[in-house]
């Protein structure tokens, strides 16, 4: 957009709070030391939506980004009256991010993962020589095709084949966009050791996940755009966590807020859920345990493998490091909730009845956790709670027509390095 001027901040190690200058691409502190997110601070300290920037871009005071790009849309928050009022709540508001146009929702690919995508892949410089390498379950590698297809940036995504049935667009994406699988039983972690391997050669750069400052700070916009709905942070946050990262940025935004002073104090209770029985950071937590418990890959695939909400089973979560979920619960007083495959499909069918358009299975398990924290008394009738619908609108999206993305190359994970990368490169 002519006249858009980059935003301007600085970063900082969460465990030492050491600022330093973002290179570029900064993921870590260059100085080292023990496991920490990095987090961005803004010259800005003000919350200040820009009403002449589009989509999500009117949060840019608060992303890390260079420029904008076209096709965005921000998540968009309003006052339940269905499912607040089957649940006995006065102040529930939903933050939905999908496919619903009557509320103004038109993210295309029906997911929430769409804010992480326009904020990454506006923090890359437009003359950047290396290409992107993202690594998904299924969601993110949806999101950040679309958008690089559709604004022309070179992208390879590395997924398991088991979630390829995700890889659906509305037309056949640019020639940009590269997709790359492991095979048959493989799961989210096998495919994140795909792409670190094809990431060992200086032409390919990974796109970082929950270490990327502008990834956080694109999903971390739902806790903005509640702001700005209801003029105050949340009593009580509610999501559903493959890694958490989606919980470690409202809980930075609300953070933020709270130093605006406009908003409130942030007292904002982070509550989590995970698909059963894919239960690994809910053990990790209930054992009081920073460090996350055992889990064998091959329990972990087949734990995979039983879940419907199948992007909620990340091996390798942000949980234990500086400034991870850990934290995040621990800073807040939240806690980590279940759902089962039953109370996703009860909750499929009970929230399209009670708000008219249907949810994700991620999300329903969102609403599960938030179903049983108002049975068990944990958040109270007259408390301010945002529920983070983070992906729904798929049969709506999917009746304008579709077609699906197959991959270009699959490798078994015992593919050497050299022998990925060649074959990568002979893609373009």
């Amino acid at each position: 957009m002519i006249g858009f001027k980059p935003t301007k901040y600085s970063l900082v190690n969460v465990k030492t709070g050491r600022k330093f200058e973002d290179m570029g691409w900064t993921l870590t502190d260059p100085m080292g030391g023990d496991p920490s997110l990095v987090r961005a601070v803004y010259a800005d300290e003000k919350f200040a939506p820009a009403d002449h920037l589009d989509g999500i871009y009117r949060y840019a005071c608060w992303m890390p980004i260079k420029r904008v790009l076209k096709g965005s849309c921000a998540p968009v928050t309003y006052k339940s009256k269905g499912l607040a009022k089957f649940l006995g709540l006065d102040n529930l508001y939903i933050t939905f991010s999908g496919w619903n146009p009557r509320i103004g929702a038109k993210m295309k690919t029906c997911s929430f993962k769409e804010t992480e995508a326009y904020s990454v892949l506006a923090r890359m410089d437009k003359k950047e020589k290396r290409t992107l390498v993202v690594q998904s379950a299924g969601n993110t590698a949806r999101a950040f095709a679309q958008v690089c297809s559709d604004n022309g940036i070179p992208v390879v995504i590395c997924v398991p084949l088991d979630s390829c049935h995700d890889l659906w667009f509305r037309k056949k994406l640019n020639k940009c966009v590269k997709l790359i699988a492991v095979p048959h039983g493989c799961d989210y972690y096998d495919a994140i050791a795909l792409g670190d391997k094809l990431a060992e050669a200086p032409d390919f750069m990974l796109e970082g996940g929950a270490k990327n400052v502008a990834r956080r700070d694109g999903m971390g916009t739902t806790v903005l755009s509640f702001a700005e709905a209801t003029g105050r942070i949340p009593d009580a946050y509610f999501q559903a966590v493959g890694s958490g990262t989606g919980a470690i940025a409202a809980w930075e935004n609300a953070c933020r807020l709270a130093a605006d002073g406009r908003f409130g104090e942030n007292k904002m209770r982070v509550y989590v859920a995970q698909n059963a029985p894919f239960t690994l950071m809910y053990d990790s937590w209930k054992a009081g345990s920073r460090a996350l418990l055992d889990l064998a890959p091959e329990e972990g695939r087949r734990q995979a493998e039983i879940i419907l909400a199948k992007v909620l089973s990340n091996r390798k979560p942000p949980y234990s490091l500086a400034g991870g979920l850990f934290d995040t619960l621990k800073a807040s007083g939240g806690d980590v909730f279940l759902a089962d495959n039953n109370d996703i499909m009860y909750w499929l069918l009970q929230f399209r009845n009670l708000e008219g358009y249907e949810l994700l299975p991620a999300s329903c398990v969102a609403v599960t956790a938030l179903a049983k924290a108002v049975n068990e008394g944990v958040v109270g009738k007259d408390e301010l709670i945002m529920l983070n619908c983070t992906g729904g609108g798929t049969m709506a999206a999917m009746s304008k027509g579709y077609v699906f993305k197959e991959p270009d190359l699959v490798f078994d994970p015992a593919t050497p390095s050299e022998e990925v990368i060649e074959k990568v490169r002979n893609l373009f």
